[in-house]
């Protein structure tokens, strides 16, 4: 993995994780790409040598087979989708790259004016630089992928539970409490409320709210459940941006990227509901559910998601190469 970080259109930084496997560095031209990333992390060279981005390195950087871009849901970082996008990279033979979006570690904060729009020019800055042409989208990132698909070329798109709100489907999903708990600094009761509010967790986000906030603080001793718990204030500026992009079917029908719509067999049925609406009006987008996967699907382990994934992007229907078993 190649850990780098680019500038954004605003003068802003992502952090960025890239994965590189054999196949896909193979030829002389595609092997530039591993150390023009290398170069460019943290605008610093691995021999801490200051970082030219001149257009040459960016040439480099977009030379070999086009990247597939990943990106992740609220409340989490990049970090999680790292094992999904190793094996999407080693399935395609390309570079598959990852990364934080505003206000992760690495990455610029949420600006004052953050809506879908930031999104959109971020994932742009993404592909342009890493010269990648399809997208893998979860969540949060699944909504920011399909409204960026309108304005931004991308050979295909796949989006996982894709967080739409289309006539205003997902107002109900908003909780203001969750956003006075965290004016307030009440991260516990904030967590409860987003976790009511989105049914993502299962059958725990039905849980009494007592019983979910006992929850979060037992949660805020793992590395993971810590992490969330410093993420909340940006899961209140992206669920008002899925609110401020509120849309409608006709939004969506002159889009001609090939589209694969997953849901989850055991994710909220509002993910699915989204996708058949979708799907039926945009003759470019396809729906399926997948048995057996939670709304976490792309972070959870296991391989059938990322090879059902791999054959859509491949655009040809045939199997993906196997994945070899992790000794």
């Amino acid at each position: 993995m190649e850990t780098w970080t680019l500038e954004t259109d605003d003068g802003g930084r992502l952090a960025v994780h890239s994965f590189l496997t054999a196949a896909a560095t193979a030829s002389p031209v595609s092997s530039t790409l591993s150390s023009a990333l290398a170069s460019k992390a943290a605008g610093i060279s691995t021999d801490s040598t200051p970082a030219d981005s001149t257009s040459a390195d960016r040439e480099r950087t977009t030379s070999g087979p086009p990247g597939v871009v990943v990106i992740h849901g609220t409340l989490v970082t990049d970090a999680l989708y790292r094992p999904f996008a190793r094996k999407l990279s080693v399935l395609l033979g390309r570079p598959v790259h990852c990364y934080n979006r505003r206000g992760r570690a690495g990455s610029t904060p949420q600006p004052d004016a953050y809506s879908v729009e930031t999104e959109i020019s971020d994932l742009a800055t993404v592909m342009r630089e890493t010269g990648s042409t399809d997208v893998v989208a979860h969540s949060y990132g699944g909504f920011v992928a399909l409204q960026a698909a309108r304005t931004v070329a991308m050979g295909r798109l796949v989006t996982y539970d894709a967080a739409v709100s289309l006539s205003g489907s997902l107002k109900q999903r908003w909780r203001p409490e969750l956003e006075d708990a965290v004016t307030a600094g009440q991260l516990n009761r904030a967590w409860a409320h987003l976790v009511q509010g989105l049914t993502t967790a299962g059958p725990v986000s039905y849980l009494p709210l007592g019983a979910l906030r006992m929850l979060s603080i037992l949660s805020a001793r793992t590395n993971v459940g810590a992490e969330m718990r410093q993420l909340l204030p940006t899961a209140v500026a992206e669920m008002r941006a899925v609110l401020d992009a509120d849309a409608e079917l006709d939004d969506f029908t002159r889009l001609t990227t090939p589209i694969l719509m997953l849901s989850g067999g055991w994710s909220p049925a509002y993910f699915a509901e989204t996708g058949r609406q979708l799907a039926a009006a945009v003759p470019s987008i396809e729906f399926a559910i997948v048995p057996g996967q939670l709304h976490e699907g792309p972070i959870r382990p296991g391989k059938g998601l990322a090879v059902r994934i791999a054959r859509f992007i491949n655009g040809t229907g045939s199997p993906a190469p196997r994945l070899g078993r992790r000794r």
